[in-house]
């Protein structure tokens, strides 16, 4: 699941998202939470699907090796977040059982954050194969 906010017209026309199931999120400028909560009805009809890996776009440095770790731990049951120098990051799994509660908690750019720390998400060190730093603006990426 793709969910597209500011410039989704953009974001379609530049972007391969074939094999997608692409959501468009009109609520993006309230914050991440109704993202998150988008993302998540949008899984929660298809009855097959246990858990979700949520990445956000503005984390280049995360790289498949750190996905593959979150895959590897996917349950309905599971939760964990990534981090990376002790520091919580993502990606971050959520299982579906907790879909519900972690969509009434998803409010502003707060996401999931305090349901995974009040709810003890299991730690998944990933400093050792990605990069976790935030890049919301081009002077943000590394040199």
């Amino acid at each position: 699941v793709v969910l597209l906010v500011a410039s989704a017209a953009v974001v379609r026309a530049r972007a391969s998202l074939a094999g997608c199931v692409v959501v468009d999120n009109d609520d993006w400028a309230s914050g991440m939470g109704s993202s998150l909560r988008a993302g998540l009805s949008a899984l929660a009809g298809a009855g097959d699907v246990e858990a979700v890996v949520v990445l956000p776009v503005d984390t280049p440095g995360v790289t498949v090796a750190a996905v593959e770790r979150f895959r590897a731990l996917a349950s309905r049951a599971s939760l964990a977040r990534a981090s990376y120098d002790g520091a919580p990051g993502h990606p971050a799994l959520t299982g579906a059982d907790h879909w519900p509660a972690v969509s009434a908690a998803a409010v502003g750019d707060a996401g999931a954050r305090d349901y995974l720390r009040e709810h003890g998400a299991l730690d998944v060190p990933c400093g050792d194969v990605a990069d976790g730093a935030d890049v919301d603006h081009p002077r943000d990426l590394p040199t």
